[in-house]
């Protein structure tokens, strides 16, 4: 796989535009300032708008329970909170997008 680091503090509009130049299948985003629930629905909306709903989202980070299903709701793939194991992350990844040829 090919993993693209875009840096922190980026915006929505910067993730969803990084998205679609690099032609990603999947956006990975550690939250750890509690903000998920302003920059995740962005995320989500933008991706709608654009026809990106193909790309898997997945959330890591200090995000409360009900949060996290909530953020399922609204299509997010996966959520991973403090305590997921490295293996089960993988294997989510693993499972959720095609190999890269």
């Amino acid at each position: 796989m090919e993993v693209i680091y875009t840096g922190l503090r980026q915006t929505p509009e910067m993730i969803v535009n990084a998205a679609l130049q690099e032609d990603v299948q999947a956006i990975g985003l550690s939250i750890l300032s509690g903000a998920h629930n302003a920059i995740v629905p962005r995320v989500m909306e933008l991706l709608r708008r654009n026809e990106m709903t193909d790309i898997k989202v997945i959330i890591g980070g200090t995000i409360p329970d009900g949060d996290a299903t909530e953020l399922k709701k609204i299509g997010v793939a996966a959520v991973f909170q403090p305590g997921s194991s490295l293996e089960d992350i993988v294997t989510f990844i693993r499972g959720a997008v095609q190999p890269v040829a």
